[in-house]
């Protein structure tokens, strides 16, 4: 009884701890999105039916259909590079090399400088009169309108990765650290190579980093709206055209019934994605114990 009354107690005081979190969780998140729900099942705004015709037509609509195919396109292609990129160069940073604090300092950088800064530099670069096309032209080359073609999603990606390498390299080291040397010490006594060490321990062992990498990774490329409209505006080119486009587009035009449907179709895609990402987490540790 008393383990009992203590176990209570001790839940009273966390949730003490926690309620003005939960609270403003509640007005500024779920109580927003339980509205956001309840428009998109309204046929008008003031209307009191309920109906799944915004799903339909937003469905139906080929710039929410180029939107939602974008964005899944730039998932599929910046997470994998960013997460790679980003554990070989934390492995790289992990052991001793030239400038070590100063390669740990240059890739946190882009996390505090301010988004606008970051896109001014890109658009120097890729701009028609930048300095790549400059550069192009140095060799003979002819000059690429970079933002208005298809290479725009690949110049997202890669200020995607700039971006936010420096926080995975951050999270990677920290899971690096926690491995023990010993593991790699009887490694080599048995003879181990270095892709057995690498496969056997070190990727081993960083599964629970990994996930976290990828999850935030995940939720991360859902947010690239602000680098993509400050380089490209508000109609960008097809291949850059997320889902962030469609709603704020919609949002200017007041069209707050299919905003709020692609905002729960959004919002369903992400769970969807994070319950994958979970399940898949769980399977690869019961196969390793």
């Amino acid at each position: 009884m008393k383990i009992q009354r203590l176990a209570r107690k001790e839940m009273l005081v966390a949730f003490c701890f926690l309620a003005p979190s939960l609270a403003g969780f509640a007005v500024f998140y779920l109580v927003p999105f339980g509205q956001s729900m309840l428009y998109s099942l309204r046929d008008r705004l003031g209307g009191s039916s309920l109906t799944l015709a915004n799903y339909r037509e937003l469905l139906m609509s080929s710039s929410f259909q180029k939107a939602a195919s974008n964005t899944f396109w730039f998932m599929m292609t910046s997470v994998p590079v960013l997460v790679a990129s980003s554990l070989a160069l934390a492995l790289l940073l992990n052991e001793r090399v030239w400038f070590r604090r100063w390669l740990r300092t240059a890739y946190v950088l882009p996390l505090v400088v301010p988004v606008a800064s970051i896109v001014l530099v890109w658009q120097v670069l890729f701009d028609w009169n930048g300095a790549l096309n400059m550069l192009l032209e140095r060799f003979g080359q002819s000059r690429i309108d970079w933002m208005k073609s298809d290479w725009a999603g690949f110049v997202i990606v890669l200020i995607y990765v700039w971006k936010n390498i420096g926080y995975n390299i951050v999270l990677f080291l920290a899971g690096l650290q926690n491995i023990p040397d010993q593991y790699y010490e009887i490694a080599d006594l048995e003879g181990a190579g270095p892709m057995r060490k690498l496969v056997g321990i070190t990727l081993t062992y960083l599964t629970p980093t990994t996930f976290l990498v990828v999850l935030m990774s995940v939720l991360n490329s859902f947010k690239v709206f602000r680098e993509t409209y400050l380089v490209a505006g508000a109609y960008p080119h097809d291949r850059i055209y997320m889902m962030q486009h469609y709603m704020n587009n919609m949002f200017l035009s007041l069209d707050i019934q299919k905003l709020s449907a692609s905002a729960v179709l959004m919002a369903i895609g992400i769970l969807t994605l994070i319950a994958v990402l979970f399940r898949a987490e769980r399977l690869f540790r019961s196969f390793m114990e």
